[in-house]
């Protein structure tokens, strides 16, 4: 069976090429597979290669049937088996994902606005010696406060 890009089917729908297509399950997913006017049956692949493009979703794939001009298609359910749906692309999965990067985007905004504060703020430098001898001062006082109670 040959493979067909999805302008490919495109083209061959808007053409009248397209005699019949299949949303056939297998597995936890579904594809789409193409009955051409010329015999040369195929089934619709990613966009940069030859595998079958998998929909998780039937709804996602009649989506792109109707989009490409497809009104009528079978279904064929019998290898289809929800329980084998790759959960790693879920919706719950995608969407934590989603709010982890945009923690990290905030975090690396207020990181770089802190970074840029320091570097536009006029006031002197002071010397790593200058602070540790205060920070030396303030711990000796706090031992004796802490010991004079």
């Amino acid at each position: 069976m040959n493979s067909m890009t999805l302008e490919q089917f495109r083209a061959t729908t808007s053409a009248g090429g397209v005699k019949s297509v299949t949303l056939k399950g297998q597995g936890g997913g579904f594809f789409i597979e193409i009955s051409t006017r010329s015999g040369q049956d195929a089934f619709l692949a990613k966009a940069r290669s030859t595998e079958p493009r998998r929909f998780g979703n039937p709804t996602s794939a009649l989506v792109v049937l109707r989009d490409v001009g497809i009104g009528t298609a079978q279904i064929d359910a019998t290898q289809w088996d929800p329980d084998q749906k790759d959960m790693s692309r879920s919706r719950e999965v995608r969407g934590a994902a989603m709010r982890d990067a945009h923690q990290a985007m905030a975090h690396n905004r207020a990181l770089a606005a802190g970074i840029q504060a320091s570097m536009d703020d006029l006031s002197p430098s002071v010397s790593h010696d200058d602070v540790m001898a205060r920070m030396d001062a303030r711990i000796a006082h706090h031992r004796e406060t802490v010991s004079s109670n």
